[in-house]
């Protein structure tokens, strides 16, 4: 069932209708057009990035906050992002070139490669940890966060290791916290604590769990009395003789924000909820980051998992009580937790002008930093020498693009906004030969031109299914439903995609206590138009819903397709596509 288009956002009520607290949190749909958070008047909206960053850490340095995120299997990987103010936040690049082992990643992985990654500055250097939960956790470091950035060093192997993050004590002694991913270590809810080497590159032997989630008595909540379940995403700190793991639990749409403390980094450690959805529409909240301001000022990054829309990052106040335990957000009543803000005052820091991560594109010198591609690229994949716009060439792939790491794509730059290029095809002779503008996730929809033996069509190509249901549990595969235009391609053909936000309802969960958000899911309902004269735009086919992809939310991109299994895998010529722009808009 799908309920109601959402709209913008207003503030003064919760969605229960009760009066909003004084931060006026209210459900999140964003403006049309492309997402800023800050309001220009003091204030910021949340979330402060819209797009998918999943699983984001943030350390200061000086003045400066840098803010890494998953990645999974698109590459470059862990992206880093610069901000004066956690507000206003730039992409100044990736840490990982390309996915390890190369060989492994040179396919899509879907659900696989990076997964929650730590960064951390020591000794004058930055330092992430990530792990790949069927290799290890991986380390990579730079002087400079803009990189170079070393390669990554294999630095524990253990099966399953998830969500590492490093902490040098006082005495100089590193250690390494992470969490299990049950599907490959076949047990998770379980924090392990380890030694490293000095140069934090390799695990020492010996290992401790510090929490065990299936052990402790359960936790207080909004909903009430909560198990600690599905524990995950820890973040080791120290603050006044306490050592600090938070880690959020519960899952990641009906979870919380809980830390857990100790006067020995080895324990015994006690933990409390300081965070969770209470009766705002901010469902989670789920992990991230404590980080200071340089005015003493404390904040947590975390995200919230919007579907489609992907596992944005929500900004939130941070208070020490006298007791030495923290609370995130707004007290609820007089419990020891809190509930996340939508809108608030930005932290006292310097002021920083209004800026976002880079969207549109004119291809003027390549294509920008906010691009990703699907797997590891092969160098021909794109033709650099090519100024101007971008030319993609038409890869050998099966024609289902969930198989295809050929995809160069983005994430969504806010929920109401459409996505427009200009497409000339150029085959290199043999019919099946494709590019097209599209929306990506289990199911997918583009539009584009495809070459057959009578010539060039413009076509509307939908897939369901895509990812063989496996997400569903059934292995089954839907097949290609195309409509042609009634439009002859005689050269560049303008192409758009219109995204509006749609809540799904879904049924309620088989727990005894639940928050409200898990009974909704937030996908977008896409239109595709086309034009001959880049004006008048006519539209085609029938709106399309989107889903999301294997732990990221729906993205859109470009693509240029040979089609497997035929004699394009030994033709002497191969095609390309010449996009002329990308550009994002209402």
């Amino acid at each position: 069932m799908i309920l109601p288009a959402v709209h913008a956002p207003t503030y003064g009520a919760t969605p229960s209708g009760k009066p909003a607290g004084k931060d006026g949190y209210r459900a999140a749909p964003l403006p049309a057009g492309i997402w800023s958070p800050d309001q220009g008047d003091g204030t910021y909206i949340n979330p402060i990035l819209a797009g998918d960053y999943s699983d984001p850490d943030v350390v200061r340095v000086g003045e400066d906050f840098y803010l890494t995120a998953s990645s999974f299997t698109n590459v470059p990987g862990l992206p880093v992002l610069h901000s004066k103010d956690l507000v206003n936040w730039s992409l100044l690049g990736y840490a990982l070139e390309k996915n390890v082992p190369e060989a492994h990643h040179a396919v899509p992985r879907h659900g696989g490669g990076v997964w929650a990654p730590a960064i951390r500055h020591h000794d004058g250097r930055f330092h992430i940890y990530y792990p790949d939960p069927d290799f290890g956790i991986f380390m990579v470091s730079a002087t400079d966060p803009k990189g170079p950035w070393t390669a990554p060093v294999l630095v524990d192997d253990a099966k399953g290791a998830i969500d590492p993050a490093p902490f040098w004590d006082d005495d100089g002694q590193a250690w390494l916290v992470h969490g299990f991913a049950g599907s490959r270590a076949g047990f998770k809810n379980v924090i392990t604590l380890k030694k490293m080497s000095a140069d934090g590159k390799r695990t020492l032997p010996g290992e401790k769990r510090i929490i065990d989630g299936d052990r402790l008595p359960k936790v207080a909540t909004s909903q009430g009395p909560m198990p600690w379940f599905t524990t995950e995403g820890p973040k080791l700190y120290k603050r006044n003789g306490w050592y600090y793991v938070f880690v959020p639990s519960g899952s990641v749409k009906g979870g919380w924000q809980g830390v857990f403390r100790a006067r020995h980094i080895e324990g015994p450690y006690e933990g409390r909820n300081v965070m969770d959805q209470g009766d705002t529409p901010i469902n989670g909240p789920h992990q991230g980051a404590w980080v200071d301001t340089p005015a003493g000022e404390d904040w947590f990054v975390h995200f919230s998992d919007a579907d489609s829309y992907g596992r944005r990052v929500y900004l939130q106040p941070m208070q020490w009580g006298a007791d030495d335990w923290p609370l995130i957000g707004v007290r609820q009543g007089k419990a020891p937790y809190g509930a996340p803000v939508t809108r608030h005052r930005k932290p006292n820091v310097a002021v920083q002008p209004v800026s976002v991560p880079v969207t549109s594109d004119e291809f003027d010198d390549g294509y920008h930093l906010g691009w990703q591609w699907m797997a590891n690229p092969m160098a021909d994949w794109v033709d650099t020498s090519v100024k101007g716009h971008l030319r993609l060439k038409a890869v050998s792939s099966p024609a289902n693009l969930w198989e295809a790491g050929h995809l160069l794509t983005q994430k969504l730059p806010g929920m109401t906004f459409s996505a427009t290029t200009a497409i000339t095809l150029k085959p290199g002779g043999q019919a099946g030969e494709r590019a097209g503008l599209v929306a990506y996730g289990y199911d997918y929809a583009w539009i584009g031109l495809e070459n057959t033996v009578a010539g060039q069509r413009l076509v509307h190509v939908t897939r369901l299914k895509a990812d063989l249901g496996v997400n569903g549990g059934k292995i089954q595969q839907g097949s290609e439903t195309v409509l042609t235009a009634p439009v002859e391609v005689k050269g560049p053909v303008h192409v758009r995609l219109s995204f509006t936000p749609v809540q799904v309802a879904e049924p309620a969960p088989e727990v005894p206590h639940y928050w409200h958000s898990m009974l909704r899911s937030t996908h977008a309902r896409v239109t595709a138009s086309y034009s001959v004269d880049g004006v008048n735009f006519q539209p085609l086919g029938t709106p399309f819903i989107t889903q999301p992809g294997r732990w990221v939310g729906t993205q859109v991109g470009l693509f240029a397709q040979a089609p497997g299994g035929t004699p394009s895998y030994t033709a002497t010529r191969a095609g390309h596509a010449e996009f002329d722009y990308f550009r994002f808009g209402r």
